[in-house]
C-alpha cells in the first residue's frame, strides 16, 4: 500500500503534465498561429510553416528549435527532449515528451517556436501585449540547460589547461 504522501504526489504530479488542449489553448492565441490536421496529425502554422507538431498519440510535440543549439538541449536533458527523426535533422526542429514539462516551460517552448516564423515586429508586439520583454525570448536553452553547458565547457577548458 503507498503511503498517504506519495499518493498526494503522484497526484500533484498529474495535474502538472501538460496536454495537446493546454497547447492548443496557449498556441491558438498567438497571432498568424492556426491548426491543421495533416495526416491524422495536429500541427500549428504561421503561414505555410509549421512551428508544432504532434505524434499521433499526442504524447510528444515537435517544435521550432535552432539545429546548432538541439544537440546540447538534448544531451542537457535527455529524458525530456529527443532528437527529431533522420528525415527532420535538415529543419530547425527538435522534439519534447509532454509528460516531462509543466505549463510554463510549454508555453516557453511555443514562444520560441512561433518567434522563429513570425516577423519581428509581429513578435515584439504581441510580447509587449502580453507584457514580456522582447529580451526575454527567444528562450532558446534553460538557464538549467545553460548552466549545464558552461559547467561542461568549463570542466573541458580546466583538463585542457
Amino acid at each position: 500500500m503507498r503511503p498517504v504522501g506519495a499518493a498526494v504526489s503522484a497526484v500533484r504530479q498529474a495535474d502538472l503534465v501538460v496536454t495537446i488542449d493546454d497547447v492548443r489553448e496557449f498556441a491558438r492565441q498567438l497571432p498568424r498561429a492556426y491548426e491543421a490536421l495533416v495526416r491524422d496529425r495536429v500541427k500549428f502554422r504561421v503561414g505555410r510553416i509549421v512551428f508544432l507538431a504532434f505524434s499521433r498519440d499526442e504524447q510528444i510535440m515537435g517544435f521550432g528549435f535552432p539545429k546548432e543549439e538541439r544537440e546540447a538541449l538534448v544531451a542537457a536533458e535527455p529524458a525530456k527532449f529527443l532528437m527529431p527523426s533522420q528525415s527532420d535533422l535538415r529543419y530547425h526542429w527538435v522534439h519534447v515528451r509532454l509528460a516531462t514539462i509543466d505549463l510554463t516551460e510549454m508555453q516557453e517552448l511555443v514562444l520560441d517556436a512561433w518567434c522563429m516564423c513570425v516577423p519581428k515586429g509581429v513578435a515584439a508586439s504581441y510580447l509587449e501585449q502580453v507584457g514580456r520583454s522582447v529580451g526575454q525570448f527567444p528562450m532558446r536553452l534553460s538557464s538549467r540547460t545553460q548552466a549545464q553547458s558552461l559547467t561542461g565547457e568549463q570542466s573541458a577548458a580546466s583538463a585542457a589547461a
